[in-house]
C-alpha cells in the first residue's frame, strides 16, 4: 500500500550545523516527486531523513515532523529499522552485496527481517521483485551467478529489486541514474513510470529533463548563500514549475541562468 508524506517545519542538523531550515511539502500516494536544485543545497538530506537514514551520521538529528499516513516517523515509540523496512532507498551508484548471488541480493533484506522462508516462497519473492524491476528475462538463468557481473544498469535494477523485495509503501531515489549510460537511464526511467502504481517515489536528481520526464511534482531546493541553510523554494506539479513557476529563483535554476 503506497502511502502519502508529509513534512512540516522540519530542521536538519548536522552536529550544530543546520543544514536544511523550514521544509514543508505534502507528497502524494502513487505519484513521483522530484528534489531539483544546486550542489549542497540539501535535496539528498532531505531525501535521507524522510527514511531516517540521515541519523545515521553521528551528531545528526532533525526537528521538525514527517508523517507517513498519519504515523510520525520520529515519534520515540516509532524503530527506524521498522521505517526504513517501510521506505525503502535506492542510491546514487549501484551497491549489490559483492559477495551474494542475484538471487541473494534480491533476498538480502527479507533475509535480514529473519524471516524464514520456504524455498517455494524465496523463489516466489525473487521472481517477483526481479520481474517488478524489469530484470527477470535478463537473468532468469544466471540467478546463482554474482550480482556485481552486471552491467551498471542491470546492478541497479538489481538494487531496486532487493529494495521492492520487502514490499514497501514508499521508494526513495538518489540520483538512481547519475552513473549510467543514456540507455539504462532510459530503463530506469521507464521502470519509474511503471513502479509509481504500486509506490509513493521520490527522487533526488540534477538533470533536469529527468526531473521534467519522470515526475508529477517537484521540489525546488536552494540555498541563500555559501554556509547558509538549504531551503524548499517552491513545490509545485512539475508541468507548472517547468512552464509557469511562482518564483523567479526556481525560473533562473530552471532555464539555466544560475546553478
Amino acid at each position: 500500500m503506497a502511502k502519502s508524506i508529509d513534512v512540516s517545519d522540519l530542521d536538519i542538523y548536522y552536529g550544530d550545523f543546520l543544514a536544511v531550515e523550514g521544509v514543508n511539502m505534502h507528497i502524494k500516494a502513487r505519484s513521483v516527486t522530484a528534489f531539483i536544485g544546486p550542489s549542497g543545497c540539501g535535496k539528498s538530506t532531505v531525501l535521507r531523513s524522510l527514511n531516517r537514514m540521515h541519523e545515521v551520521i553521528p551528531g545528526a538529528h532533525v526537528q521538525g515532523k514527517v508523517t507517513v499516513d498519519g504515523q510520525s516517523l520520529y515519534d520515540s515509540a516509532v524503530d527506524p529499522v521498522a521505517v526504513r523496512r517501510q521506505i525503502g532507498m535506492v542510491f546514487q551508484r549501484p551497491n549489490p552485496f559483492p559477495t551474494m548471488s542475484i538471487y541473494e541480493n534480491v533476498l538480502a533484506g527479507n533475509r535480514l527481517n529473519s524471516k524464514k522462508m520456504k524455498k517455494t516462497e524465496a523463489d516466489d519473492i525473487v521472481e517477483r521483485s526481479l520481474k517488478g524491476a524489469n530484470l527477470w528475462n535478463e537473468v532468469k538463468d544466471r540467478l546463482d551467478k554474482p550480482g556485481m557481473g552486471l552491467s551498471g544498469g542491470q546492478q541497479q535494477r538489481l538494487c531496486i529489486a532487493r529494495a521492492i523485495a520487502v514490499e514497501p509503501q514508499v521508494l526513495l531515489m538518489d540520483e538512481p541514474c547519475s552513473a549510467l549510460d543514456p540507455i539504462s537511464t532510459s530503463a530506469i526511467e521507464d521502470l519509474i513510470h511503471e513502479l509509481k502504481s504500486d509506490y509513493t517515489i521520490v527522487i533526488v536528481t540534477h538533470n533536469m529533463q529527468q526531473a521534467a520526464r519522470v515526475s508529477d511534482e517537484t521540489g525546488f531546493f536552494n540555498l541563500k548563500a555559501a554556509g547558509q541553510p538549504g531551503h524548499l523554494v517552491e513545490f509545485n506539479a512539475t508541468p507548472k514549475m517547468f512552464a509557469n513557476p511562482d518564483n523567479e529563483a526556481t525560473e533562473a535554476y530552471i532555464s539555466g541562468r544560475f546553478g
